[in-house]
């Protein structure tokens, strides 16, 4: 059993002021697989204290010095890849493949932040002035447990471009985790109070930086409830805000797309990361008259769906993270049946061999309406609602009929058609005919899902503010 019990500040591991223990639960057995020592607010504060101190010589630094300490990060973040992996596995419970995949990501947003930085002007002409976009001050950021690693690469990424300090709060589930990226990211060796990073709990830690006058920006991955706390929390000293909050995606598939083709994909997007996904396509929109062929066509990609060890190549549905996330998504399973929908696959209960972990039955519901709760609230587990329209512009209607706006998806065979929905869809991503990422394109929410976008020249130009200079 593996026990954290140091923090980072000021570019060394030290013992937090915090006592409190929190164990770490491996999803997949319920055995305890370790221990972390949680910071306080008093950790929090000297974190914010030692970014505050590093930011005034870090936020001079030359294009070309940021670019060394990121292609630093990420020859010190390679050398750790099986390590990673393996422990995202063990501490998450994320299948091998999205372990992998996740990797992947935290790996490559330094190499994309870098192709971002090369070509970034900080200083413009605009009508008879310059605009210089400098660095906001120390950047608060706070990631949620789903892919843990890959949010705190690419926000630290970015705030290291833009010439900030940061402070992290990373999950407290995700400890062994952020344990090895700080360590990589220790060799790598960024300036003392670049990069500081406290586990602690959202409402001792999170809040002490969200309420902080000393942080000049939050960039938070979570859910909408704790995001608009922290968004009450900013305006009291005016933080600028990056918030990538829920979703409830709509998985579009026109009446000429090849449904053999799409409904498997459907099934992917909806289980992906075990369902534990902001952008998982959760709401099936098919038209109404094909609904018994995509019926049959769910009920045999479900079959195929492997769920068990996350540690074997082909399972596509691991444990949730915890108990508590199993028992969430038990409650909705069965709001569904009360709520009458057709359960088509799944069900409550584990499935058979599988008792000891936290791990669901991959679920489908027919005959949803967009007005049941299992439509309209963000469930992350691996439960798919298929709701049918009969026109186009229904499909519309349904689609924005949310509080969210983070993702979509459309089947076609024709890409112009896709393309003039896509138009109309209230969602900061579409994606036609497949499930795919640039990292390059800005990414983030339209209503209840967020404020801002991350990635690329406007996840950069979050992280600074534009001086006039007449």
């Amino acid at each position: 059993m593996k026990t954290i019990d140091k923090i980072y500040i000021n570019g060394a591991f030290v013992t937090p002021h915090g006592t409190e223990v929190f164990d770490l639960i491996n999803p997949t057995t319920n055995q305890v697989s370790g221990q972390v020592v949680l910071g306080d607010a008093t950790d929090a504060q000297q974190a914010i204290g030692a970014a505050k101190a590093a930011f005034p010589a870090f936020s001079q630094t030359t294009k070309q010095q940021r670019i060394t300490y990121l292609q630093q990060l990420h020859h010190a973040v390679a050398r750790r890849k099986e390590e990673m992996i393996q422990t995202m596995i063990d501490e998450y419970g994320g299948t091998r493949a999205f372990a992998t995949m996740s990797f992947g990501f935290t790996l490559q947003s330094f190499l994309h932040t870098i192709e971002v930085l090369e070509a970034f002007p900080f200083e413009r002409a605009t009508g008879r002035s310059t605009v210089r976009l400098e660095a906001l001050g120390v950047a608060g950021i706070i990631t949620p447990w789903n892919a843990s690693n890959s949010f705190v690469a690419s926000k630290l990424a970015t705030a290291i471009a833009a010439g900030c300090t940061t402070v992290v709060k990373p999950s407290e589930m995700s400890a062994r985790q952020t344990q090895l990226l700080t360590e990589a990211i220790h060799e790598a060796g960024l300036p003392a109070g670049v990069y500081n990073m406290v586990n602690g709990l959202g409402h001792v830690v999170g809040a002490e930086i969200s309420r902080s006058k000393d942080v000049a920006k939050i960039s938070f991955t979570g859910s909408t409830m704790v995001g608009k706390s922290i968004a009450r929390e900013a305006t009291e000293t005016m933080k600028r805000v990056t918030l990538e909050l829920g979703g409830k995606s709509p998985n579009i598939l026109l009446d000429d797309a090849d449904f053999s083709k799409a409904i498997p994909k459907a099934i992917q997007v909806a289980y992906m990361n075990n369902g534990q996904a902001c952008i998982a396509g959760s709401r099936l929109l098919v038209p109404e008259s094909r609904l018994e062929e995509v019926k049959a066509l769910v009920k045999e990609a479900v079959n195929h769906v492997k769920v068990g060890n996350p540690s074997d190549a082909d399972t596509l549905v691991g444990p949730m993270v915890s108990r508590k996330q199993y028992d969430r998504v038990q409650q909705y399973i069965q709001l569904g049946i009360e709520a009458g929908a057709e359960l088509l696959a799944g069900g409550a209960g584990h499935p058979e061999g599988l008792e000891a972990g936290n791990f669901v039955k991959p679920t489908v519901f027919a005959g949803v309406t967009n007005d049941m709760r299992i439509a309209r609230e963000e469930i992350f587990g691996p439960v798919l609602s298929i709701i049918t329209y009969r026109t186009d512009e229904e499909a519309i209607e349904i689609a924005n009929d949310t509080d969210y706006g983070l993702h979509a998806y459309i089947s076609s065979a024709s890409t112009e058609r896709a393309r003039k929905m896509a138009t109309r869809i209230n969602a900061g991503r579409v994606a036609i005919n497949d499930f795919s990422h640039d990292p390059m394109a800005p990414f983030g929410g339209f209503k209840q899902s967020g404020i801002g976008r991350e990635y690329g020249v406007y996840g950069l130009e979050a992280y600074l503010e534009p001086k006039t200079i007449l």
